[in-house]
């Protein structure tokens, strides 16, 4: 009885998604969708970072907000469709869902901007909120907001899917999303490291039958990453996180119920150091990252960026004015020179919840002994505290690889 009961909900589940599947792929922008993912990248950049995500072989990209509305004339030009970000207020920056004037104010805003570009070209879909139960210890009535906004859309613009973006924290809320937001077309989840590759088992563990999408793609974030003893999270090199992208895209690649893979982030962005989730550096250029989703998308990469090997350093902990030795091991694919950049920043303090905006550490002028390609020494800072050195390697073309090192100064051992 009880294998006979199992099969009957496997049967339920499995009809619901077929039946949502054909559901949503009546809608125009998604005709093709059940045959091909979206491929493209969460993008928060300017027009020259747009060029390069579309010489990079992406077809969609995904925005936040409706400040980024230049993006979908951009994207005409460019032959790339538009996942529309429209930004809902999250509670925990003070927004009152209990306020019927808050909540009204807030549709407004939403139906003057869909009926404005609801006939653009370049729209694909709306992304209605990101994240927006961040910090709420019950996420329905979120969702629920979410889903009342949603049915808002729908009715003035039925010829675009709708998609609410949440985080990846739990199964338990995963399961919540099973019965909820009937006016969802599709469901975006913000996915980081290993949870992406046992992400179709827990969507039929928590029931969940409509289409998704991974709104968010990125390796190991800063809140899963190890640490060091005084609390610095280690990031990963520029050649860890590219083979992420690597095989994060292979397993999802194929699985019908995701309608489309966006990495995370198409632009530079400081979140606990300025290198974390930036697929791009600030100044424009490519990566191991961006050469990684190049070839994922079926786009040859004629010049790949150069490659780190290895760092390291010569301690964790150093009193001030200690000397300190570190180095890198890179390497290009053809065997050119590179050039290395060496800078020592503070670490970051303004740390924030859900991608909020953070303030930039200072950068630590340290007096330098020795700098080359490959090796660095210089004084420990005078001021105790905790630093990063950030290490850059360039090839004569301009793209990067990224790497760097959390030590530690202290007064006495």
């Amino acid at each position: 009885m009880l294998y006979l009961r199992n099969l009957s909900v496997g049967c339920r589940y499995f009809t619901a998604r077929l039946l949502m599947s054909a559901a949503i792929a009546m809608l125009p922008g998604l005709a093709h969708s059940a045959a091909e993912q979206w491929q493209g990248a969460a993008f928060e950049g300017d027009q020259a970072a747009l060029v390069q995500l579309a010489a990079a072989g992406a077809k969609v990209v995904r925005v936040y907000r409706e400040s980024d509305a230049w993006v979908l004339d951009e994207a005409q030009k460019l032959g790339l469709k538009v996942v529309m970000g429209l930004w809902v207020g999250h509670p925990r920056h003070g927004f009152r869902l209990d306020s019927e004037a808050a909540r009204r104010a807030q549709e407004d805003a939403i139906r003057r901007f869909v009926t404005r570009y609801r006939s653009h070209p370049a729209l694909l879909a709306w992304g209605v909120g990101n994240e927006v139960e961040t910090g709420e210890a019950d996420p329905l009535p979120v969702w629920r907001e979410i889903d009342r906004l949603a049915a808002m859309i729908k009715s003035i613009d039925p010829d675009h899917a709708t998609m609410m973006v949440v985080g990846d924290t739990s199964l338990e809320r995963l399961k919540l999303l099973a019965d909820c937001c009937a006016h969802v077309d599709l469901l975006g989840i913000n996915v980081y490291a290993g949870a992406v590759f046992d992400l179709a088992q827990r969507l039929r563990s928590a029931g969940i039958a409509k289409p998704v999408v991974v709104a968010e793609l990125g390796p190991l974030g800063q809140w899963q990453a190890g640490r060091k003893p005084w609390g610095a999270p280690v990031e990963l090199s520029s050649r860890e996180k590219a083979a992420f992208f690597r095989d994060a895209l292979a397993s999802l690649r194929g699985q019908p119920q995701v309608r489309g893979v966006f990495p995370f982030l198409w632009g530079a962005k400081q979140e606990q150091t300025e290198t974390w989730h930036g697929l791009l550096l600030a100044d424009g250029s490519l990566t191991e990252m961006t050469d990684a989703l190049a070839l994922a998308w079926g786009r040859p990469v004629e010049h790949p960026a150069p490659t780190i090997l290895g760092i390291g350093i010569s301690a964790d902990v150093f009193v001030p004015g200690q000397m300190v030795s570190a180095g890198v091991d890179a390497r290009t694919a053809d065997g050119e020179r590179v050039r290395t950049e060496w800078k020592v920043l503070a670490e970051a303090t303004d740390l924030r919840l859900g991608g909020d905006n953070e303030a930039v550490p200072p950068r630590i002028d340290v007096a330098m002994l020795a700098s080359d390609s490959g090796q660095f020494r210089f004084l420990a800072p005078k001021q105790p505290g905790a630093y990063r050195l950030f290490i850059t390697v360039r090839d004569a073309r301009g793209k990067a690889a990224t790497a760097n090192l959390p030590f530690l100064v202290r007064a006495g051992r």
